[in-house]
């Protein structure tokens, strides 16, 4: 029987043309209003936002969070693209083994299931723990990820949050160096343009960048939890033997109302499980 195999990660390209969009759309206004590219090209700037906005998330934030954030940040580039459909498909197997030759013959399935969450709770089932404690170990873990995986979130949040105040520390900064040439207007004029460009920085990163990725990931986390939910819910179908088709029905409400194979299979679904739960009465 084949097991779950974890999605390939593909270059998301939500993520790509956003970036690309927002950038083409305010680097295109600057030249529609006759501005040049290299009028907000200013290393300084850059270096006072970057290096700010580092610094309080830092100080703000554990470092071990932090270091989970960067890892977590493929999570913005890269969708694993699980399917639903395929995880509900290799449930139904491993149901339809156990109710024809009983939960222990899922063993070595088990053991070989690539998920770790997974093949934690049928292992678990196999290995004839309760129900209701397979529910509250798994339950448990999916809140301890969850909690995990938003702290890591909020680091994006908080630096979304320092970058436009790091900014405006850089224009005063250079406004401090104008003030120094007020003699020169010509160099006053320069100056003051120059200054403002940190305030674009860090604005510009927040809003373009730091923020929309905290979101992204959040998305992830709410999709890892739903494919949780659905594997949890497989098991302990399996381990209440339950037919795999009124497995089937309580899975597919995972799949989403808008899912096309689902619109497909509702009618077949709802008849089988009402065969079932009828042909269950009568016994």
């Amino acid at each position: 029987m084949a097991t779950p195999k974890s999605g390939n990660p593909k270059a998301d390209f939500a993520t790509i043309s956003g970036v690309a969009i927002a950038c083409t759309g305010v680097l295109g206004g600057l030249l529609m209003e006759g501005g040049r590219i290299k009028d907000i090209l200013q290393i300084t700037a850059a270096f006072i936002v970057i290096g700010g906005t580092v610094g309080a998330v830092l100080v703000s934030t554990p470092l071990k969070v932090v270091s989970g954030a960067v890892r977590r940040f493929r999570h913005v580039l890269f969708d694993r693209g699980h399917s639903p459909d395929a995880l509900i498909g290799e449930i139904i197997g491993y149901a339809t083994k156990a109710r024809k030759n009983g939960l222990v013959s899922l063993e070595y399935d088990a053991d070989n299931i690539e998920d770790p969450f997974l093949r934690k709770a049928l292992n678990l089932a196999v290995d004839g723990a309760d129900l209701q404690e397979i529910r509250k170990m798994m339950d448990l873990q999916i809140d301890v990820e969850e909690r995990k995986a938003l702290a890591e979130a909020r680091v994006f949040e908080s630096a979304g949050g320092y970058s436009p105040t790091i900014g405006i520390i850089g224009a005063v900064l250079g406004l401090i160096q104008v003030m120094k040439n007020l003699a020169n207007i010509d160099e006053v004029g320069r100056g003051i343009a120059v200054a403002f460009v940190a305030t674009v920085y860090g604005v510009g990163l927040a809003n373009i960048f730091l923020l929309p990725a905290a979101n992204k990931i959040k998305a992830r986390i709410r999709e890892d939890t739903q494919r949780k939910e659905l594997m949890l819910e497989g098991v302990a179908g399996i381990v209440e033997g339950l037919n795999p088709m009124l497995i089937r029905g309580k899975l597919d409400a995972y799949t989403g109302p808008l899912d096309p194979p689902r619109k497909k299979m509702e009618p077949v679904t709802a008849r089988v499980v009402s065969e079932a739960r009828a042909a269950s009465a009568r016994t």
